[in-house]
């Protein structure tokens, strides 16, 4: 069978090897144990930009290149207009080429996927929403159309949709779905932090306004002006790191938030072992995979109450839920760091949860899909 992956997520090419986003090659992995032949239809990037990336260990039989849809300006959006009927063209010979069909959304190149897709109502397909399926968020319009186009069963045939938490109303194609970093033999046992040392957040994320990474700062500064031993390290790159730079120097936080960049998956696992909480106060979110790996490590998760996120924090059982109000997420989590015997219940239980998702059940996951899409009428 012949697997096609549609996406917005770039390939850069370096000499003879391709390279991606270090989790989405991760994934990546996965789905190519299930299919023997596979290629990709997404832009090409010269350079990383600062992406974190991982080689792509596998051959790709077929890249059909896409131009990059991105841009704010006047000049930018009509280029990106001109351009997305290219893009329609060589969508189309993909898709034609294609014995299965899957999309990643949302994103521009994901919207029209979306569109083309209506054109091949008997090829099997299957699509991964990875940001927030909430029907209540408030969302750009180009968000809300690629839900409305993948949900209608009409228009979208022979397709599951996969989606982060559970929502009321669904169409019969639409799946709740989870996503995971580690295998089943990675595992190691639940190591009870000690708060009477110092207290260590984490922060993993693109350092952009989305992810919130001055907040968690900040957050971390009102704990440490109320005299508890904290520090935060900041994994991640991104357009905000010279405003994070600035501050922190501006407010004598030198000592308390270190900006750690970029960094290899062995270097945030131990990381993780070494941090009590992990932060992300971030706007959306899909499937947050910092907060899940965090939990996976026996770090207490921190996050703001968006998408699936309550279901992963079992509604605050399982970690802390953020309200966005400074004082109050504050005083919140300074009232945890003083009740020992409710810290580790919150560690114990996070750490049993993350668990039971693993690589190996996402690829079990995934061939039962696959199987799915192809025998069953949709």
């Amino acid at each position: 069978m012949k697997l096609l992956i549609v996406s917005t997520a770039p390939f850069i090419y370096m000499e003879k090897d391709i390279y991606a986003y270090g989790p989405y090659v991760s994934e990546l992995i996965v789905w190519n144990k299930t299919e023997s032949t596979i290629a990709f239809c997404c832009p090409v990037w010269e350079a990383d930009r600062g992406l974190l990336i991982s080689k792509v260990p596998f051959e790709i039989k077929k890249h059909f290149k896409l131009i990059d849809l991105n841009g704010l300006s006047f000049k930018a959006k009509m280029q990106s207009f001109l351009w997305s009927f290219y893009n329609i063209i060589i969508l189309f010979k993909a898709f034609y080429w294609a014995d299965h069909i899957h999309i990643r959304c949302p994103g521009n190149l994901g919207l029209l996927g979306c569109f083309v897709q209506i054109l091949f109502p008997n090829t099997p397909k299957t699509a991964k929403y990875a940001g927030n399926w909430d029907p209540q968020s408030k969302q750009p319009r180009s968000y809300r159309l690629q839900k409305w186009i993948l949900s209608n069963t009409f228009l979208t045939r022979k397709m599951q949709v996969l989606i982060y938490g559970e929502w009321p109303n669904q169409s019969k194609n639409i799946k709740a779905f989870f996503t995971a970093s580690y295998y089943e033999e990675e595992k190691e046992s639940l190591i009870v932090k000690n708060l009477g040392s110092k207290i260590t957040f984490i922060f993993l994320g693109s350092l952009v306004k989305g992810k919130n990474p001055m907040y968690a700062v900040q957050i971390v500064e009102g704990l440490f002006s109320r005299g508890f031993d904290v520090c935060l390290n900041i994994y991640g790159e991104g357009v905000e790191r010279n405003n994070l730079e600035r501050y922190i120097l501006k407010n004598k936080l030198a000592e308390v938030i270190s900006l750690k960049g970029n960094q290899d998956k062995g270097t945030l696992k131990t990381a993780y072992l070494e941090s009590h909480f992990v932060l992300l106060p971030s706007e959306s979110e899909g499937w947050p995979k910092a907060i899940a790996e965090g939990m996976f490590w026996g770090c207490v998760p921190i996050a703001t109450s968006v998408s699936c996120v309550p279901f992963m924090l079992d509604n605050g059982n399982r970690g802390v839920l953020l309200n966005k109000n400074l004082n109050s997420d504050v005083m919140q989590i300074a009232t945890l760091l003083t009740t020992t015997n409710d810290y580790i219940i919150k560690q114990k239980k996070a750490f049993e949860w993350s668990q039971a998702y693993t690589l190996d059940v996402f690829e079990s996951e995934i061939k039962k899909l696959m199987v799915q899409c192809v025998y069953f009428k949709l």
